[in-house]
């Protein structure tokens, strides 16, 4: 799921002789980067610094003519799983400025998921946008992707947990399958091809059908599914989180597993993720 958060922050300040907008904006992206590396409201610092970003300042550009910020985002092609307009009135000078934004928002400076910025300044208004950019696992890395799911899993497998109103005991470990796992692919590639999250396919397709399609042999069968998400961490933390979802995980009678994602960046979500499990006849 992608996020975002429209901040206005007003801060009255006497007139210091105010440098020109081209100047300052440098200036400001120093001081909020200081500030970044060093940690403010009791909250340790991160790195690496934010990197101005020329999407990100022709967002906040767009923003200064009363552009909603979602639109200004979209207008310019980036695109971002956490995004934030902070729009600051203030005559006072670059560090002022990023103390207020640090005193008030101090939360966002030092979350290590954004990494991108733009500043745009207007006589005394400035409009900072910060972003996590989207950064899907690339196609290559689907092997590595596969077997961190999978050692996820079966950490979250060896540990009692309650499902909704469901109690699991721990149980045994899922074992990857290259049937289930093309399976999943398939699933995930039509999911990102036509922008849908849905168990029943676009054919009319159940799970239990495609997994059929595919050549596996099963006496039960279980589906996952996800989308937005970046990394397994991320995927299999909003699984737990569900019920239903947490169910299939930790269900006993699960003994194999295949996982995959496709990534289409002209999609709805940009990513899509299947986690099918089985029980082999």
């Amino acid at each position: 799921m992608f996020a975002s958060l429209y901040l206005m922050a007003l801060a009255a300040a006497a007139f210091i002789g105010f440098p020109s907008p081209a100047a300052a904006t440098p200036a400001v992206l120093y001081e909020l980067n200081a500030i970044r590396a060093n940690g403010c409201g009791g909250r340790t610092g991160v790195g690496p610094p934010l990197r101005e970003n020329a999407q990100l300042i022709e967002t906040a550009k767009r923003s200064a003519t009363h552009l909603p910020f979602q639109d200004a985002l979209a207008a310019t092609g980036y695109r971002a799983t956490l995004s934030v307009l902070i729009h600051v009135s203030s005559d006072s000078g670059a560090k002022s400025i990023a103390s207020f934004v640090a005193g008030k928002y101090c939360a966002y400076l030092v979350d290590s998921a954004y990494r991108d910025i733009g500043i745009h300044r207007q006589v005394r208004e400035t409009w900072i946008v910060i972003a996590a950019p989207f950064s899907p696992p690339s196609l290559e890395a689907s092997n590595a992707v596969e077997g961190r799911v999978l050692e996820l899993v079966n950490r979250a497998r060896a540990q009692a947990r309650v499902c909704g109103n469901t109690r699991f005991a721990a149980t045994g470990p899922l074992r990857l399958n290259a049937t289930l796992n093309r399976a999943a692919l398939a699933q995930a590639a039509d999911m990102a091809r036509h922008s849908y999250l849905a168990h029943e396919g676009r054919d009319g397709s159940t799970p239990g059908d495609r997994v059929t399609r595919a050549g596996y042999r099963w006496r039960s069968v279980g589906e996952n599914l996800a989308s937005g998400q970046t990394t397994p961490e991320a995927v299999l933390d909003g699984w737990i989180r569900s019920p239903h979802h947490c169910a299939n995980v930790m269900a006993p009678r699960f003994t194999e597993m295949g996982v995959a994602y496709s990534v289409n960046r002209a999609s709805e979500a940009g990513i899509y993720w299947v986690q099918l499990f089985g029980a082999p006849r």
